[in-house]
């Protein structure tokens, strides 16, 4: 039994004539990836390459693109090294469409700010990044800077790198941030460990440490909201 070409289906139903209809909005996952990859194979329609594509990824779907090189995707039938550098475009420019709507957040009001603004840079990271965020003294944030990659500890983030962006840039107050790639934000002890170490640190160079905040798959934890957050003074 031949495979059913998007060419064979009523206009109406077509993936790239339903975009221009209704909006991207109304499409599924399958049917967007669908009009980036453009043509299936003799044996396959878009629509079907589309689905292997997104049947690589269950439980995770289009995220999981993210953390693939153009390789790996062209091991899926029907998708070539051209197709592959489509998709990986599009996901980037995903990525960034979203880390510039973040930077829109321009001052801290709470941990929800800062977190919704960092939270685009971080969210498909496969390893833990810690960063700090610089804010002045109305928490207008001054920008991020990353810190270290690898797994939380005392001797990987020292007070010595994470101070020293807040010295260059004369930062009223910083805010401590960390990913973890499980999805769950839950702190460890590592982690309350490494914070009360910092917070002590800023206490002394007189930059106060205003929370951290560890950031899961859409979802956060502070630990100042939290109640585990050292008292350092702080405002």
């Amino acid at each position: 039994m031949s495979a059913i070409m998007v060419r064979d289906l009523p206009r109406d139903e077509r993936p790239r004539e339903r975009l221009l209809h209704d909006g991207a909005a109304s499409l599924s996952d399958a049917e967007l990836l669908a009009i980036l990859l453009r043509t299936g194979t003799k044996d396959c329609s878009v629509l079907e390459v589309a689905g292997k594509v997104l049947a690589c990824f269950q439980g995770v779907g289009l995220t999981g693109l993210v953390h693939m090189n153009p390789r790996e995707i062209t091991r899926i039938p029907g998708i070539s090294t051209v197709k592959a550098a489509t998709i990986l475009a599009a996901v980037e420019l995903g990525r960034r469409l979203s880390i510039k709507a973040a930077e829109k957040i321009g001052v801290v009001h709470g941990p929800e700010d800062a977190a919704h603004y960092a939270m685009p840079r971080f969210r498909h990271e496969q390893r833990e990044h810690f960063a700090v965020m610089l804010l002045n003294m109305k928490n207008h944030i001054l920008g991020m800077s990353d810190v270290s990659i690898g797994s939380l500890s005392a001797s990987i983030v020292h007070p010595r790198e994470v101070f020293r962006p807040a010295i260059q840039y004369a930062a009223a107050s910083v805010i401590l941030f960390h990913n973890h790639p499980s999805g769950d934000p839950s702190p460890s002890r590592e982690d309350i460990a490494v914070t009360e170490r910092l917070v002590r640190a800023g206490r002394i160079m007189d930059i106060p440490v205003l929370d951290h905040i560890i950031l899961g798959e859409r979802r956060f934890l502070s630990f100042k909201e939290e109640g585990l957050f050292p008292n350092n003074g702080s405002k």
